[in-house]
């Protein structure tokens, strides 16, 4: 076991703002962290593998996983179920690597209500003004317009959920907000949560004070 828990580190953020940029620059600060692969009941596609670019189940077996606690979210898509599996996630955050998920908002409620909440990190990435993130969509040229504008109907409501995330950063400069992320994560990998080791560290404290007091003791005797 780690000296240290890792993190669950939910990056939200609207279509266009940044947060896939920067969670692969995170990736490239620390090349211990990783995206959480999530399991799903639609059939492989070509070139994908079992536990790398997902978890592909029957229904049945999500739906028991489910039913058995095994999963920390899950929603159904298009037909399909998606979710994050506890237990290669319990297993990651006892070696001390964080875990990137690329989950919505809805997604990142459920694993902050679940029995690995205490270990997650919720940030929210705002982008600088409506037109910069139109901008950024039409840039990417990856959509439709149809697409674009769907995408923009979208990020009103997903923006109207920043005040459930424990941080806000407005991404007006990459560089500096991929700053400020490497400031947060490295201040909130020593919360206490994180830290398993420092209740032994107290103990031992607590018995060299109880020594201290009996060798005062029997040298006033």
């Amino acid at each position: 076991m780690s000296d240290r828990r890792g993190l669950l580190i939910i990056l939200s953020s609207p279509s266009g703002a940044g947060k896939s940029t920067l969670a692969n620059r995170l990736r490239k600060w620390d090349a211990d962290m990783q995206f959480s692969v999530s399991a799903t009941t639609r059939a492989p596609r070509e070139g994908e593998e079992h536990g790398r670019e997902y978890y592909f189940h029957s229904r049945a077996e999500f739906e028991t996983l489910v039913n058995n606690n095994g999963m920390l979210e899950h929603a159904e898509v298009f037909g399909n179920l998606y979710g994050s599996p506890r237990a290669p996630v319990e297993a990651a955050i006892n070696k001390g690597r964080d875990l990137l998920f690329d989950i919505d908002w809805q997604g990142g409620q459920q694993v902050r209500n679940s029995a690995l909440g205490k270990h997650v990190l919720s940030i929210f990435i705002l982008p600088p003004s409506i037109p910069e993130l139109e901008r950024r969509l039409h840039a990417r040229a990856q959509d439709s317009d149809a697409v674009i504008e769907g995408r923009m109907q979208k990020s009103r409501d997903e923006i109207s959920h920043w005040p459930e995330y424990d941080y806000v950063l407005v991404n007006d400069d990459l560089d500096e907000t991929e700053a400020r992320l490497r400031t947060i994560i490295s201040a909130e990998r020593l919360r206490l949560s994180q830290q398993p080791g420092v209740v032994e560290v107290v103990r031992r404290l607590n018995g060299e004070f109880e020594a201290r007091k009996i060798e005062k003791q029997e040298g006033e005797e």
